[in-house]
């Protein structure tokens, strides 16, 4: 129970601003009304939340779509909820590096929020398969961030940015995926605890998300645990299974469970491994190829809703949510804003 104590003294914290971007939300984030000790954590306001639910039943009619495109601006999707965290220690002048492939939407989301604070941003980018949507996202981040050299591998990037974490850059990882970055989808997880106990939203029986470095499957699924909610996340793996392994996805909800547990002092619930269910055929052979399927699924999306998807994450998870919605309720998290592709924007 959060007593009126404990909530004066979590609002009462320091404001402070950044250019557009708040240090602190007018309305505290579920997961810190739960366990107002993470207030502690630093943290800066980038979304609009919660974001809503609402039905795809002209596609399929046990299927919803959360609308996690809509959780922030300029760049929504699931990347601000992790950088709410990852960015909390950020201030003007600051130095920030991450790495991700050429067209990666983290990168972009990154050297987006990071510049807004003032921040010098370096990105160390690898070669990948290239679509329209990345093609697009590649040429934004060549606009925002101050420096974001290509490699020919994947152990190269990294090694350009270890020498940048070594003079005291901010490390943001990729895919903004590590225990501190998991708490904003585990707050995300109960969000919607919340809206499907207002009544707003219908329970569903299963969530499907893409599946790529695991923070929001990770964090979705300790949060359903949390909030006792018998949902199962389905992972649609757009990334080598080298990444995208239970075993990962596990480890990062048992180590963003016991970062939980050490600041609160709370003693949380285990994400049981029937929780979660990988589904590999999606994938299609390299991360970034458009498959068939994603392509045919984005283009019903986009004739019932003028939602449009990416071909490397988005569309691949829509196909499957498309595929196992006659299993029962059904809840499509879009995890992609379309105004990634707008060329026009910083």
């Amino acid at each position: 129970m959060i007593n009126k104590s404990d909530r004066a003294k979590t609002r009462g914290r320091a404001l402070r601003h950044s250019g557009r971007v708040a240090r602190f939300a007018a309305r505290e984030l579920p997961i810190i009304e739960r366990y107002p000790a993470l207030a502690s954590i630093p943290r800066v306001s980038l979304g609009r939340f919660p974001t809503p639910v609402t039905s795809l039943a002209k596609l399929a009619p046990t299927l919803s779509i959360k609308r996690d495109d809509l959780s922030a601006d300029p760049i929504g999707g699931n990347k601000p909820r992790a950088l709410e965290f990852l960015l909390g220690t950020v201030t003007k002048d600051s130095r920030v590096v991450t790495v991700g492939s050429a067209g990666s939407t983290h990168a972009l989301a990154v050297a987006t929020y990071a510049k807004r604070l003032g921040a010098h941003v370096s990105i160390g980018r690898w070669r990948q398969e290239m679509n329209d949507a990345a093609t697009r996202v590649s040429a934004r981040i060549d606009r925002v961030a101050d420096e974001s050299p290509i490699f020919r591998t994947v152990a190269a990037a990294y090694l350009w940015a270890t020498t940048r974490r070594l003079r005291g850059d901010i490390w943001i990882p990729a895919g903004g995926s590590s225990p501190l970055g998991t708490l904003g989808h585990v707050n995300a997880a109960l969000e919607l605890a919340e809206q499907i106990r207002s009544g707003r939203v219908e329970q569903p029986m299963q969530v499907v998300v893409p599946l790529g470095t695991g923070g929001t499957m990770a964090g979705l699924a300790l949060g359903f645990a949390i909030a006792e909610l018998p949902i199962t996340v389905i992972g649609a793996r757009v990334v080598p299974k080298l990444v995208a392994r239970r075993s990962h996805v596990l480890g990062l909800a048992r180590h963003t469970r016991k970062l939980i547990e050490h600041t609160t002092g709370s003693r949380l619930p285990r994400v049981r491994g029937d929780a979660i269910v990988i589904h590999h055929e999606t994938y299609g052979g390299a991360y970034g190829h458009e498959t068939p399927e994603g392509r045919s699924a984005a283009e019903r999306l986009a004739a019932a809703t003028h939602l449009a998807l990416d071909a490397t994450y988005s569309a691949k998870a829509f196909a499957l949510a498309l595929q196992v919605a006659d299993r029962g309720p059904t809840l499509f998290w879009l995890t992609f804003d379309s105004r990634t592709l707008d060329a026009t924007s910083p």
